[in-house]
């Protein structure tokens, strides 16, 4: 009792802020790995830390001497194999709250139109089984994927977005990037995932779509070619079967700024409803 009377007398006011910003920092850290490949490489190399801690309390020298030296290598290996999941996090920070943020808020009227615009396409693609892939850009900017198509700084409108994807149409095959109230660009090229535990039977249009959200707080609206499923993916999670309503508030949530953590995370476990429904090949 004297002990534990000692040591809280002798903690201060610092050092409580440095014990919760390190608890909260780590809280963050696992909140950006869960639910990813990242999660999978934590795993392996706390199993290779306790191994290497064993191998050295039972004096097991030459054992630990090789598990010592692949730890070693291992914290450099970790900046490559950790690459998305490092810029994720930087990118986090950079759209912290107290940086002005790039998505501004439009006018109420126009952002009525422009959901109304999106979803009726969204709509159309889906009882038509016209393949489609809609980026909406939020703070992170896809100038450099919008240069892989064709630059158009439209108006948004459901005809213009129903010949974007016409099929046989120049540009339906690549992606359309909207910022904030117009049509970026059309015909885009996305990177695609990486995420090797995805259905085996989603085609490189879903991928794509999925893998732009990896890389990017970008929201990205898919629609099937062959099923006319309607898929929305968002920061490196795909829901799918979704049905016109839900797009409708996503794209109010959107462009109302209402999108919050709480939201975003009843959209994962949204995801793990669905998970056992991915059959079915979707191009």
């Amino acid at each position: 009792m004297e002990l534990l009377t000692s040591v809280l007398s002798e903690i201060g006011i610092l050092d409580v802020i440095d014990i919760l910003i390190v608890a909260f920092v780590v809280y963050k850290l696992f909140g950006l790995i869960m639910e990813t490949r990242a999660e999978q490489l934590i795993k392996g190399l706390l199993i290779l830390v306790a191994a290497t801690f064993l191998a050295d309390k039972l004096h097991l020298y030459t054992l630990y001497f090789l598990l010592k030296g692949t730890t070693t290598l291992g914290v450099f290996a970790l900046v490559v194999v950790f690459q998305p999941e490092l810029r994720r996090a930087l990118e986090y920070m950079g759209r912290s709250k107290f940086l002005k943020p790039k998505f501004t808020k439009i006018d109420k009227e126009r952002a009525k139109n422009i959901t109304k615009s999106v979803s009726k396409a969204i709509d159309y693609f889906s009882a038509n089984k016209t393949g489609a892939l809609i980026i909406i850009e939020r703070e992170t900017s896809l100038s450099d994927i919008a240069e892989t198509g064709t630059y158009l700084n439209a108006e948004i409108s459901t005809e213009l977005l129903g010949n974007i994807f016409y099929e046989g149409a120049p540009l339906h095959d690549g992606a359309v990037i909207i910022r904030q109230d117009k049509i970026l660009a059309a015909g885009c090229v996305l990177p695609l995932t990486q995420n090797k535990g995805l259905s085996k039977d989603l085609g490189t249009r879903h991928r794509a779509g999925l893998g732009i959200t990896e890389n990017s707080d970008a929201i990205t609206f898919i629609v099937s070619e062959e099923s006319g499923v309607i898929s929305i993916a968002t920061d490196g999670a795909l829901t799918r079967f979704l049905d016109i309503k839900s797009v409708d508030k996503a794209l109010l949530n959107i462009y109302f700024g209402q999108i919050t953590e709480g939201r975003e995370k009843g959209m994962k476990a949204a995801i793990n409803k669905f998970k056992s429904r991915n059959g079915g090949k979707d191009k």
